[in-house]
């Protein structure tokens, strides 16, 4: 290879180094706008199957990749957050929100004022003025989508321009006559270029480079693209590997999805082109590429969107459940399951995945201090028993979440983001000494027991009473860290000066009991200690809840 010749070849790898880098940029920036948006697009995953095929459209275009799109996908399965049902419609919107790129892509033929080289280099010197020199955070993340989408142009200028002095090449009219003749071979071709650079919108640029040459003909694109459809499917097959069964599923309708639509339009237009030879023969251009890609996905959607439940059953045929699969996970075992790291891919969802697993720890830890109140009011062996049992299993739960927010907290949040993740931190640690004192009260339940000791008649309506006021500080904490409820956070504050006051007021009675004999000493000791836990527990509540309200300011 000649000297020339290299240097257009290291410039081709340059520019598809800017293209992907640029597009990685410009849809950090609108991951980053989109903020709780995207939390709130997770609710129309309980929807049906339509909505998810417009969430999975949405998030691709976002963030221009159906291929992250659909191994968070396999994620939120393997998490247990979705059913394959609502897989199958995000899978197929992924596959509209791709087409984004496409046309991105094709605006340097739309006109001369669309062309990179006319506008890319402005669009970089806006964008690193206002990362660079704006504090404000709303003019930060637009200045990284326009840097994003300025370099993604000057890569596509770089690809375009090392590939322009060999258009006329032989090589590349004799390769495309054969892909032409050979449309299995043009689909191979495709799906194993996807495959290896792992994004099919980085092959579909590559495609379109070679096209806005004058170099591609209509039906070795065509085929091309179908290929392509096929090769994205391997990342998500491959970031399958060790999930679930159902996970596995997921990917598997991908490919399923994907290939179906391949052999369908392939036989269509290989139809097509057989009446009409000199038009599979002539030149296609990037625009035109986008219309079929478009067409293509969006076709192949509303095709195949009736038949999402076969494909479903399908995968279940074609995947079975193995007996070893149903035995029963612990608490911990479970939630680790459900914080799959595919689901770091995008950082809204994982954040959201985190709210709704410290929820579901604050549940657990307080049902175990229900527990250990009843074990103190029954002198129950058993469920004092269950009690340490249930504490060593939040003890798991509280290093997996730690583990979890550590990684969420290094992915590109808002500021907003940021503040929520650090106040997960100090809410888990919060749930986990609730946790603690739970574990106390059930030790205290222990000693009472053994030493046969027994609460006078007003002791123990006195401490069912401060129990009641503890766990509903409780309640009303985890509400509001779950919904977000302001209202929660004033409840709590009311519950926790209640349980204050009456911890103060069973402390001075009970020792005025002492001191008048109406009960005995080791009584008085437990009880206090008792009291003093559910106390505690009260405080951390209001800590929740204090933290939930610093995010609302």
């Amino acid at each position: 290879m000649t000297v020339s010749g290299l240097g257009m070849l290291f410039q081709f790898i340059g520019g598809l180094g800017m293209f992907l880098y640029g597009m990685n940029i410009m849809a950090d920036g609108l991951q980053k706008s989109a903020g709780g948006k995207m939390q709130k697009l997770m609710g129309f995953l309980t929807k049906n199957r339509f909505m998810a095929v417009v969430l999975g459209a949405g998030i691709t275009a976002l963030i221009q990749s159906s291929s992250a799109t659909t191994v968070m996908v396999v994620g939120f399965v393997n998490a247990g957050m979705m059913e394959l049902t609502q897989a199958v419609g995000v899978i197929m919107g992924a596959n509209i929100g791709t087409t984004i790129t496409a046309w991105l892509v094709s605006m340097s033929e739309w006109g001369e004022v669309m062309k990179p080289e006319f506008f890319a280099p402005v669009l970089v010197g806006i964008g690193a003025f206002l990362v660079l020199f704006t504090k404000s955070e709303r003019k930060n993340k637009i200045g990284e989508i326009l840097v994003g989408f300025g370099v993604l142009f000057i890569g596509l200028s770089f690809m375009s321009g090392a590939i322009a002095p060999y258009r006329d090449a032989p090589v590349f009219a004799q390769a495309f006559a054969v892909l032409g003749r050979n449309p299995f071979l043009a689909v191979v071709a495709g799906a194993v270029v996807t495959a290896i650079i792992q994004s099919s919108s980085a092959s579909v640029g590559i495609l379109q480079t070679l096209a806005m040459n004058g170099i591609v003909n209509w039906q070795s694109a065509v085929f091309i693209t179908l290929g392509q459809n096929i090769g994205t499917c391997v990342t998500a097959i491959l970031s399958s590997a060790g999930a679930g069964k159902n996970a596995k599923r997921a990917s598997v309708i991908h490919l399923l999805f994907n290939t179906l639509g391949a052999v369908l339009f392939g036989v269509v237009m290989f139809t097509l082109f057989r009446f009409n030879v000199a038009w599979a023969a002539s030149e296609i251009n990037s625009v035109e590429i986008s219309v079929f890609h478009t067409v293509f996905n969006v076709l192949n959607t509303i095709i195949l969107f009736p038949f999402a439940g076969r494909l479903v059953h399908l995968s279940e045929l074609l995947l079975k459940d193995s007996k070893e699969e149903t035995t029963e996970e612990s608490i911990a075992a479970e939630m680790a399951r459900r914080l799959d790291k595919r689901i770091l891919g995008n950082p809204a969802f994982a954040i959201q995945t985190a709210l709704k697993e410290v929820a579901y720890m604050g549940e657990v830890t307080q049902e175990n201090a229900r527990l250990a109140i009843r074990a103190v009011q029954e002198d129950n062996k058993e469920k004092a028993k269950r009690v340490y049992q249930t504490e060593k299993e939040i003890n798991q739960i509280e290093q997996l979440l730690t583990a979890f927010l550590v990684e969420v907290d290094n992915l590109s949040l808002t500021e907003e983001q940021h503040l929520v993740v650090k106040n997960l931190f100090y809410t888990v640690s919060d749930i986990e000494r609730v946790g603690d004192h739970s574990e106390n009260i059930a030790e205290l339940a222990d000693t009472k027991r053994k030493g046969k000791i027994t609460f006078s008649t007003k002791g123990t309506r006195d401490l069912s009473v401060i129990a009641d006021a503890a766990m509903e500080t409780l309640t009303w904490a985890l509400d509001a860290r779950k919904y977000h409820h302001p209202d929660s956070v004033e409840k709590v504050r009311v519950c926790e000066e209640k349980v204050d006051k009456l911890e103060k007021e069973l402390r001075e009675k009970h020792i005025h009991r002492l001191s008048k004999g109406k009960c005995m000493p080791e009584s008085g000791v437990i009880f206090l200690d008792i009291v003093g836990n559910l106390e505690r527990i009260s405080d951390h509540a209001n800590n929740i809840a204090g933290y939930v309200l610093t995010e609302h300011e």
